[in-house]
């Protein structure tokens, strides 16, 4: 019973921390088409689309491999290793995507009245929660190994 509630609670952390690195992404987008420089928005800039490109690809790609899990779940398959799978990546992401968000905004990411300082924080606390990181490495090897 316990190992199924670490089970939902981690499908809970992926979809918190896709949400999150939703919200990072989009305030990254809105600061970059506002914010100008050299005389034309910074969201005009290859190496800035470059980053959001990336940033749009880990999140889409997260919230697939949670869906996955909860789908999984609902059908009432085994889906231990999905969840472990989807916390692990989903709050990664997060961590990357709001890291990414804070650089985009540069000086500003650092400022409270900016809410991406915020989410960078909450970011690394979705990292921990649920069985830390290298905790659901550790199960996730584990079941590749075949061990328990």
């Amino acid at each position: 019973i316990a190992l199924a509630a670490l089970d939902g609670g981690r499908l809970g952390i992926a979809a918190c921390s896709v949400g999150l690195s939703q919200a990072a992404f989009d305030a990254a987008v809105k600061f970059a088409k506002e914010r100008s420089q050299f005389g034309r928005p910074v969201i005009d800039f290859q190496g800035l689309q470059f980053m959001l490109a990336e940033m749009a690809t880990q999140i889409e790609a997260a919230r697939r491999l949670y869906r996955e899990a909860a789908r999984l779940r609902d059908e009432g398959g085994d889906f231990s290793i999905a969840a472990s799978m989807a916390k692990l990546f989903a709050s990664d992401v997060a961590m990357r995507v709001t890291t990414d968000a804070v650089q985009i905004h540069g000086g500003y990411g650092y400022m409270q009245e900016y809410p991406v300082e915020r989410y960078m924080r909450e970011a690394k606390a979705l990292q921990i929660v649920e069985g830390t990181n290298q905790v659901q490495r550790m199960v996730i090897g584990r079941e590749i190994a075949g061990s328990s």
